[in-house]
């Protein structure tokens, strides 16, 4: 799968969203490379293209690749300078062999994959270079029923008419949240506040379990305090 776009930043800083820890933190997940060709990658993959900040391309093999369905996967990201190098235009190429549920597991994959470059977007817009605290949970098992990310959206006191780009007072984990929605379908929600991003997953569409990854940029985050906390709240709604 291939998604192509342009964000207002220059390419060293879209460079180092792909492949810093504090970049692909505030995005992702966090993440290293060994910075060379033949270098180990995220997930046992090997780095097959090194070019900063202009070209990314990893590459995994067997059984070390990241899904046990997958016997070969390969990330490409080409990176190119717009508008005198202010701006940066982004090709991100997923390629891989599935070998189980091949139409369920291509779907998976591509609404995730836009989820998570949008999310890198409002990364790039908001956050770019700020230290990040990065926070991930799983639900309970009973997080993969039908409804269950319904469930979630209620509980987080979210209207179903709600757009994107609405702000509204929310309470989640303790914690009450003035956020903007900044992307939602049936099977992920995003907000942004002013230090952080909240993704939901709604991974119990695909057989999996609903997910909440958290990219808290303020200067105190704590994560050995947001994860017991967005634990308990999970639990409860789900336990």
């Amino acid at each position: 799968m291939v998604r192509e776009f342009e964000v207002g930043s220059p390419p060293r800083q879209v460079w180092d969203a792909f492949t810093t820890v504090t970049g692909t933190g505030g995005w992702l997940w966090p993440m290293e490379y060994e910075p060379r060709v033949g270098g180990a990658a995220p997930h046992g993959a090997v780095v097959t293209v090194w070019d900063p900040p202009r070209r990314l391309s990893v590459r995994s093999d067997g059984p070390a690749a990241l899904f046990a369905e997958r016997s070969t996967i390969q990330l490409e990201h080409l990176i190119e300078p717009c508008d005198g190098g202010r701006r940066a235009w982004v090709r991100h190429a997923h390629s891989g062999i599935f070998t189980q549920d091949w139409d369920l597991q291509y779907d998976a994959a591509s609404k995730h994959t836009d989820f998570y470059l949008h999310t890198l977007r409002e990364y790039l817009t908001y956050f770019a270079g700020r230290p990040v605290t990065f926070t991930h949970l799983d639900a309970p098992a009973a997080a993969t029923a039908r409804g269950a990310f319904t469930r979630l959206a209620r509980e987080l006191g979210l209207p179903t008419d709600a757009s994107e780009g609405a702000r509204f007072r929310l309470s989640a984990a303790g914690t009450e949240l003035d956020a903007v929605l900044d992307f939602r379908t049936p099977y992920f929600i995003g907000l942004r506040t002013d230090d952080a991003l909240y993704r939901f997953f709604g991974r119990n569409h695909f057989g999996r379990r609903v997910g909440v990854t958290v990219h808290d940029f303020a200067q105190h985050a704590d994560a050995k305090r947001a994860e017991p906390a967005w634990r308990d709240w999970l639990t409860r709604l789900y336990g």
